[in-house]
């Protein structure tokens, strides 16, 4: 389909195959896995989890300013990098996104999961996590005011003002 998860702010999909174009404009707090997809996914998506487990379009994460997103095997040329950067996934974030492959495994009885579990260690170096800057920029302020006993609403606001 089209246009899956426009605008989802909470639940989950898991889709066992290829979808279409804008997978998860403008989520704000779903969890969404595909086995690929088209052309803009991820845009303008401001929370949630969207995990796409095959290719992807061009135009990946344009616009997309929060959330967490990983790709099989990405294409970093198929990425607008006007507001994300490409990664490897974060150790604090790989059992997370093991768990969401393994549900959606259990939900699609999905091949490409199975595939994936068996041998998750090499799965998960094929993995790229996109991670928009000003995101990831809050989430380090944050941990450093609450490592610091800080009120973490003033110094995200002192670290947006500077």
């Amino acid at each position: 389909g089209n246009v899956i998860a426009y605008g989802a702010t909470s639940g989950a999909i898991y889709l066992r195959g290829v979808v279409g174009e804008r997978l998860c404009v403008r989520n704000s707090g779903a969890t969404v896995v595909a086995e690929g997809t088209g052309d803009h996914a991820l845009e303008y998506m401001t929370g949630g989890t969207v995990v796409i487990l095959g290719p992807t379009g061009r135009n990946v994460g344009a616009g997309m300013s929060g959330g967490y997103a990983y790709v099989l095997d990405l294409d970093p040329r198929l990425v607008n990098g006007e507001l994300v950067d490409v990664t490897g996934v974060p150790l604090d974030e790989a059992a997370r996104l093991r768990s969401i492959v393994a549900a959606h495994g259990a939900h699609t009885d999905s091949a490409v999961a199975r595939r994936l579990l068996a041998d998750w260690d090499a799965a998960l170096e094929r993995f790229s996590a996109i991670v928009p800057r000003d995101f990831r920029h809050v989430l380090e302020v944050t941990a450093r005011a609450e490592a610091t006993g800080e009120d973490v609403d003033a110094a995200v606001m002192a670290a947006a003002r500077a």
